[in-house]
């Protein structure tokens, strides 16, 4: 367990998970450049190849004396181009001195335009963060490694800390130096139930859902004999986007049966790898049940570390001023500072 960390305080008016979540992506998503006086960093575009040699479009830079490299992607929807949370962390970590290697995964902006393959939910992602370690060490991108993500790609990085076990050709024990997750999905059998029950869930599991459908017509758009246009136009919800589309090519016989295999909370308590999960209590997305699960999981693993926190909604964690004192940050990214904190420690 992590008893290190400074507390999670947020104002007043974002002590409720809805409207933490609601805040930070209509709001603080526009504003954030004026919170952060820290420099864009110059990354190099490159095509990489992940597992089954699938093609994954990423960025990559690496400061000077670099003391190791962070592999980040984003959530269920969304590109590098839009990703504003990964362009914090990104800032915040070359300033500390961490080369980076941002990429958008399977299905994802670029990578979607250069294959049809489609999302698996952590079974084959957390395979292509080894390979992109592997490759980040051939151009000069230094180990240790650290796998971060947040939302669904939380879920897709324990995959990677997953895979870190078992160690490929091209990299050696020590290599992937732990994994960061913040808000991961955990159980998706248990919370997309909760979140389609859930009076005010409902309206947030169909906004993700129109986004899907649009990830889908771009692929359809990019890959034209790959997808039926008749089955995109059924996928209207989180469940019927899987089912149309994804179970049938990953040889699942429901979308249920799929959940159940892609989701980490089962294998967690055996993971070797050093891990930090920011988690919250008051999370609109996840249901309240897999708290005590993911508690019980944390506290028999060493190599877990879990910081649950009353309030931060789903990937939130907006610092007001009294907060930022109190945690001695000069700015309100709280969850991406307590990240970078740890990563330190481990390396010190």
């Amino acid at each position: 367990m992590c008893n290190v960390m400074p507390s999670f305080t947020p104002p007043w008016f974002l002590q409720n998970g809805l409207a933490m979540t609601l805040y930070t992506a209509l709001v603080a998503s526009q504003s954030w450049h004026q919170s952060l006086d820290l420099m864009p960093v110059a990354y190099r575009d490159h095509v990489f190849r992940g597992h089954g040699d699938i093609p994954i479009f990423g960025r990559w830079a690496v400061p000077d004396r670099p003391q190791g490299t962070i592999i980040a992607t984003y959530g269920i929807t969304g590109s590098l181009q839009d990703q504003w949370q990964l362009e914090i962390l990104g800032r915040k970590a070359y300033q500390r001195g961490y080369g980076l290697m941002m990429f958008d995964w399977r299905a994802h902006g670029k990578t979607g335009e250069l294959s049809p393959t489609l999302t698996s939910d952590g079974i084959y992602e957390g395979h292509d963060y080894m390979a992109l370690a592997t490759q980040a060490k051939a151009l000069g991108c230094p180990p240790p490694y650290w796998f971060m993500g947040y939302s669904l790609s939380g879920q897709l990085a324990l995959w990677g800390a997953k895979a870190a076990m078992d160690v490929p050709e091209g990299l050696v024990a020590g290599d992937i130096g732990g994994i960061v997750v913040i808000c991961p999905s955990l159980d998706s059998n248990r919370s997309l139930r909760y979140l389609t029950n859930d009076p005010l869930g409902k309206y947030l599991e169909r906004s993700i859902a129109q986004e899907l459908k649009r990830l889908a017509q771009r692929l359809h758009q990019a890959h034209p004999t790959h997808f039926d246009p008749a089955a995109i136009a059924r996928a209207n919800s989180i469940w019927g986007f899987d089912h149309e589309l994804v179970i049938s090519r990953l040889g699942f016989a429901s979308v249920e049966d799929y959940y159940a295999a892609s989701s980490p909370l089962p294998f967690m308590a055996d993971l070797t790898i050093p891990t930090l999960i920011l988690y919250a209590a008051d999370d609109p997305l996840f249901s309240p049940e897999i708290i005590p699960d993911l508690q019980s999981i944390c506290a028999a693993n060493p190599h877990l570390d879990l910081m649950l926190t009353d309030y931060g909604g789903h990937v939130g964690y907006y610092s007001g001023s009294a907060g930022q004192r109190q945690a001695g940050d000069s700015d309100p990214w709280w969850s991406w500072n307590r990240a970078l904190d740890w990563v330190d420690r481990q390396m010190s």
